[in-house]
């Protein structure tokens, strides 16, 4: 059963929300921030873009989860491209200056014929995000710094991680609306 009507991703997002209860009310105030942020994204993965997946060393837990949890075993839609950037490149966490941050980079728009996007999770100051925040087509999820157009949390909040999970939840839900046509992301 289809419906004419596609809900905006903000709404979408709100309606998502709410959805979850209490769990998820911190999120309502940074709605906004969090649909302009995450529809790009998809639109990004709708075009056939691939993710390459950056986190500071605090979340590389997090990162491990994305990896195994977006492509499930038994996935419900289309494989998603994701890979970690220390997949493609074994020494980034050791890259120091803008020089060798360009051979990385170059390397991996050769690789992916700049059919892909950065998506950064951490802290702001961290050294792992520079590569990222170098393109504007980036996703990131930042911790203690407003940068463009960055979604931020607080590294210092004691539900961190709870958040995080509960913001790959919605993201995960997110991709699966704008896949299947419950919500389009460019509104």
């Amino acid at each position: 059963m289809s419906s004419t009507f596609s809900p905006d991703f903000a709404q979408w997002s709100l309606d998502a929300i709410r959805e979850e209860g209490s769990s998820l009310s911190w999120l309502e105030e940074q709605r906004f921030e969090w649909s302009k942020t995450t529809a790009y994204a998809l639109e990004q993965v709708l075009e056939g873009k691939s993710i390459i997946l950056i986190t500071d060393e605090k979340r590389n837990w997090l990162e491990q989860y994305i990896l195994s949890s977006l492509n499930s075993e038994s996935p419900n839609r289309p494989l998603i491209p994701i890979v970690s950037i220390d997949a493609l490149f074994v020494h980034y966490g050791s890259i120091s200056g803008g020089e060798m941050i360009d051979v990385v980079d170059d390397m991996i728009s050769l690789s992916h014929k700049d059919d892909y996007f950065f998506w950064y999770i951490g802290k702001g100051d961290d050294k792992r995000s520079d590569i990222a925040k170098r393109k504007d087509n980036s996703y990131f999820w930042m911790f203690d710094e407003d940068f463009n157009d960055a979604f931020t949390l607080k590294s210092y909040d004691k539900h961190l991680d709870i958040k995080l999970l509960q913001l790959y939840k919605l993201f995960d839900a997110s991709l699966n609306a704008t896949m299947f046509g419950e919500v389009d992301a460019s509104s």
